[in-house]
């Protein structure tokens, strides 16, 4: 299928997903590496009880907690950054 024809059908709402070769689609940014951390007995308990509550792994509950910090620190970076420009003008 061509691409004009493949951007038509997904614009039109047409099921593309015959066209596609999904056995070698990546995400993009989700590569996984394995890291080792470690974590004070306290700390473990502690994501372990969290994760509990939310019916999650405790791998899940980092991952998902590193993310939220890591978005906000781009965030703030961001507005940070504009406001620091906007002074400067």
């Amino acid at each position: 299928m061509k691409a004009k024809t493949f951007d038509k059908q997904f614009d039109e709402g047409v099921d593309i997903t015959a066209a596609l070769e999904l056995s070698r689609a990546k995400r993009v940014l989700q590569e996984q590496k394995r890291v080792n951390v470690d974590f004070p007995t306290w700390m473990i308990e502690s994501l372990d009880r969290e994760a509990g509550k939310l019916g999650i792994t405790r791998q899940s509950i980092i991952k998902v907690w590193l993310a939220e910090r890591l978005e906000a620190s781009a965030s703030n970076t961001t507005f940070q950054r504009t406001h620091h420009d906007a002074a400067l003008r």
